[in-house]
């Protein structure tokens, strides 16, 4: 059996990384008639570190702080995202058609990650890897390879060519 590809979930961490791994994502997005959802989580303070900035600053300007930065991600990835276009227009027409939505989320980003690919609305996750290895992945892990060995649905990471 053939999978069909209609839904793609690109993470990003808007590094450079993220930004080649978007390239793999767009050529298959086109390559299959897919849609792309991108997505960007903001990890946020500790509980204990949130609720002394809530009671710092009042809960209200807090919450207000946290969807302004959310506001700013979105804005930033839309910035990105045309420039790749902009870029890519002459291999690939569509570019602009193939993001379907944009999310930030709040909280730990291999969780958000996974909480998306578990949802049943995607058929693959493309992300970028730093691709450290050794004692560096040992001893801190890292998002790509949590979300890899977690995740429901397939997983490809792009590493930075050197």
């Amino acid at each position: 059996m053939i999978p069909k590809i209609e839904k793609i979930l690109y993470a990003t961490d808007l590094s450079d990384n993220a930004r080649h791994a978007f390239g793999y994502a767009a050529s298959m997005a086109n390559l299959y008639s897919a849609k792309i959802t991108i997505v960007h989580a903001l990890e946020g303070l500790s509980g204990t570190g949130a609720w002394h900035m809530a009671t710092y600053l009042g809960e209200e300007r807090w919450n207000e702080m946290i969807k302004e930065r959310e506001s700013e991600v979105v804005e930033q990835l839309r910035g990105r995202l045309d420039s790749f276009c902009t870029e890519m227009r002459t291999e690939m027409q569509s570019c602009p058609f193939l993001v379907d939505t944009i999310k930030v989320k709040s909280g730990k980003a291999e969780e958000e990650i996974l909480k998306l690919a578990k949802s049943g609305q995607f058929d693959l996750v493309i992300m970028g890897t730093h691709g450290r290895g050794g004692f560096v992945d040992a001893m801190l892990g890292s998002t790509a390879r949590r979300v890899v060995r977690r995740s429901p649905i397939p997983v490809l990471t792009v590493r930075l060519p050197r």
